[in-house]
């Protein structure tokens, strides 16, 4: 389960970098906004994963 989570978050924050470019292309300070926002979110989800694999060792 762990490694099935740990894509998602990298999922997400690939997406998240793909709207941050988009944004920053096309000068829509919200896309940018949220594709920063979907970024951190993937952060949070992976170092939720690793604490979790820390107290599984």
């Amino acid at each position: 389960m762990s490694g099935e989570n740990k894509i998602k978050a990298a999922a997400q924050k690939i997406a998240g970098k793909a709207k941050e470019v988009v944004g920053e292309v096309t000068d829509n300070d919200r896309l940018v906004a949220e594709g920063k926002a979907e970024q951190a979110k993937g952060d949070v989800r992976n170092a939720a994963e690793d604490v979790k694999d820390a107290f599984k060792k």
